[in-house]
């Protein structure tokens, strides 16, 4: 059975969208089968990949959630080989209405996902930058989360109410739901602020932040817009490096978790 990792922070601008596009990326290189899920109306994560917004028409992770169609229904073939995704589209929002009144709204997505975890090493879900049930959904379905944080001393303040929300639903539908990390992103090694505000974040979390920084960098923000993971774009750039380091860490954090 694979492993589902949501990125998720309910700030908007902090690197999720990239981070998740490209943690995937970097572990289909790596030969892992790899399914990425747009959890996001604003569809980032499919256009960051070279698909439109309608490119599943009517096969996306909405209709995977009001339950007309089956996951396997909805998946796509990226560029990378062992990469698959679960598109996304506007029609999203509507779901968080449609689903008010649903029995046990908070774990449609993981029962959808139940019958492809055999078939992926890593899922990995792209959750929107809120806490609505959306992105409840995808804590419930996850064994675990990665929270991209930027550098800002104002970033350090929004992570308490994640970290609560994380806390709630390990208490209630999804008591095994780990932090697998905190990674920074959009680091600037010029600014004296970024460096205390990461040892901040050592001082309070530990070990529990990546040790992978991801650097800030002009090709990894230019890679959305030639709709490809920046693996693909510029193997040999910094933000490259950076996600397959991430990677890495990854897959170590999985193989400690088999071993125990």
């Amino acid at each position: 059975m694979g492993k589902t990792i949501a990125i998720a922070n309910q700030k908007g601008g902090v690197g999720k969208t990239t981070t998740a596009i490209n943690l995937a990326a970097s572990l289909a290189m790596l030969e892992k089968r790899v399914l990425i899920i747009d959890a996001d109306p604003q569809a980032n994560t499919t256009s960051g990949l070279n698909f439109p917004p309608d490119a599943g028409s009517g096969r996306t992770i909405y209709e995977v959630m009001i339950g007309e169609i089956r996951a396997e229904d909805a998946l796509i073939q990226t560029e990378a080989a062992y990469l698959h995704l679960i598109p996304s589209c506007i029609d999203l929002v509507g779901a968080e209405v449609e689903m008010i009144n649903a029995p046990k709204r908070d774990t449609i997505l993981r029962d959808a996902l139940a019958p492809l975890q055999d078939n992926y090493d890593y899922i990995i879900i792209d959750c929107a930058p809120t806490l609505g049930i959306i992105t409840i959904n995808a804590l419930c379905a996850a064994d675990s989360v990665i929270i991209p944080v930027q550098p800002e001393w104002f970033a350090l303040e929004g992570l308490g109410k994640l970290m609560q929300t994380i806390r709630l639903v390990q208490k209630g539908p999804n008591p095994s739901l780990m932090l697998e990390g905190l990674l920074v992103t959009m680091f600037d090694g010029r600014a004296k602020s970024h460096a205390q505000v990461v040892e901040q974040l050592k001082a309070i979390y530990g070990d529990k932040v990546f040790k992978t920084i991801i650097q800030r960098s002009i090709r990894l923000s230019e890679a959305p817009s030639h709709g490809k993971p920046i693996i693909l774009m510029d193997a040999k750039s910094t933000g490259a490096g950076n996600y397959m380091n991430l990677a890495g860490e990854v897959l170590v954090h999985n193989n400690d978790t088999e071993n125990i």
